[in-house]
């Protein structure tokens, strides 16, 4: 489950030029063992948790050069699919990022007030997320590990 949603996620960016050599290079091209990916889930009673569901994957690579964080949701699937759908949600405290890249999957993500809100529930997230980066590509975490 969690090389799929890895391999979602580095499909999804490969639309930048031709692949440099160096995860840190801006025109890198993210590959599958790239992501490092930590499983989260929501304590009893938790407040500020930011997304809808209970448990999912954070997972961090190198997008343009820089760390980028994601929330993925491994959906369940049926018997018609090869593979179960993965959505992912931008973990980020940038406007941007927190509201026009999340559109398509807003309903993963707990209604706030406005995006000064949202990215205050990010925020701790995000920071576990680029902790994450800095751990070996292809790193897998259990939670509460990092």
């Amino acid at each position: 489950m969690v090389g799929l949603a890895a391999m979602t996620l580095a499909a999804g960016l490969a639309t930048t030029p031709v692949a440099e050599p160096g995860e840190r290079n801006i025109f890198r091209i993210p590959r599958e063992d790239d992501v490092r990916v930590q499983k989260i889930a929501r304590t009893p009673g938790e407040t500020g948790w930011p997304f809808t569901v209970d448990e999912g994957l954070l997972m961090c690579l190198f997008v343009a050069g820089r760390p980028t964080v994601y929330f993925a949701v491994v959906e369940p699937h049926d018997e018609w699919h090869e593979e179960p759908p993965v959505r992912l949600v931008m973990v980020s405290s940038d406007p941007f990022d927190a509201t026009l890249a999340n559109m398509a999957v807003n309903d993963l993500i707990v209604r706030t007030d406005g995006p000064a809100e949202r990215m205050a529930l990010f925020a701790p997230f995000e920071a576990l997320g680029r902790r994450l980066c800095d751990q070996p590509r292809g790193t897998e975490m259990g939670p509460g590990e990092l």
